[in-house]
């Protein structure tokens, strides 16, 4: 019963990287930009949201809706006035990751000095378990993070399948010339992809604010494994990076069966390192959002 406990558990964990994943997977499929502070749009939407909830008592309706605000603003805050600049002076793919590294570790540490270094979580019955059969807990939380990733991914699919500019994200990354025959602006669509990628995050920092809890140092984590996800499930593949996510915390969670909690994360490289040698495209490897 263990087994089927940490597998469920693993469901939840990985619906949550599997939307993160997705939003680094987007954002760097359209724009070819390294979001390293990808991880950072994840901790400011887990700690204002649990700000919210807790610190200011808002309903949680509005206290979502600050987490959303946050992520959205973030992000294209820093796309239009950290990576447009560097790319307009021709700045290397180093120099940009360079500066999204150091903007990650100036929100870890101002959080870190705001809201202390401990854990925090945000109380809530729903993250309370049930013994549905013996020796197996399910909560609340565990159901409606895997259907909020259902939810989320399916109006995805629908906005970059069946909208206009949904469409040219897609094309973004191919022919930014050919996207600008259709009246579409290249700057214009980054901010897009900048936006919807970060609102992507929100759902997965919520429900961790809600679940396990948060520390300042938690967007770190979040970015290795959208990192981790984007390569096994094929750079630039939405549908991949969203596979590699389940992947992920599903087998983070039953090392945990036979090889302990210390384990979790070497096992995350581990599932990487073997695509990085035998299968190097990863699951559905493309150079475009798809």
């Amino acid at each position: 019963m263990l087994f089927l406990q940490l597998l469920v558990n693993g469901l939840q964990v990985g619906a949550i990287y599997a939307l993160t994943a997705a939003g680094f997977s987007l954002i760097f499929g359209s724009t070819k930009i390294f979001h390293f502070a990808h991880g950072a749009t994840f901790a400011i939407a887990a700690y204002l949201f649990h700000f919210a909830l807790v610190g200011l008592g808002l309903h949680w309706i509005f206290a979502v809706a600050v987490a959303a605000t946050s992520a959205v603003v973030f992000g294209v805050l820093l796309d239009r006035f950290m990576y447009a600049p560097i790319q307009r002076h021709e700045g290397s793919f180093f120099t940009v990751f360079v500066a999204s590294f150091g903007i990650g570790i100036v929100v870890q540490n101002l959080l870190g000095s705001v809201f202390g270094r401990g854990f925090m979580s945000v109380p809530t019955p729903l993250s309370n378990s049930v013994e549905v059969v013996p020796g197996l807990y399910l909560s609340p939380l565990n159901g409606l993070a895997i259907m909020c990733a259902i939810a989320c991914f399916a109006a995805l699919h629908f906005f970059l399948t069946r909208t206009f500019v949904g469409k040219g994200l897609r094309a973004l990354s191919e022919n930014p010339e050919l996207v600008r025959t259709f009246g579409l602006s290249p700057r214009r669509l980054s901010t897009y992809a900048f936006a919807l990628g970060s609102l992507l995050v929100v759902p997965g920092a919520i429900f961790t604010a809600a679940g396990t809890g948060i520390n300042p140092a938690v967007g770190h984590h979040v970015m290795l494994i959208s990192l981790a996800a984007t390569i096994v499930g094929g750079i630039g593949s939405l549908r991949g990076a969203a596979c590699a996510g389940l992947l992920i915390g599903v087998a983070e969670n039953l090392a945990m069966w036979k090889l302990g909690t210390q384990w979790s994360e070497a096992i995350t490289f581990a599932i990487l390192f073997f695509f990085i040698i035998f299968k190097p495209s990863g699951f559905f490897g493309r150079a475009t959002v798809s």
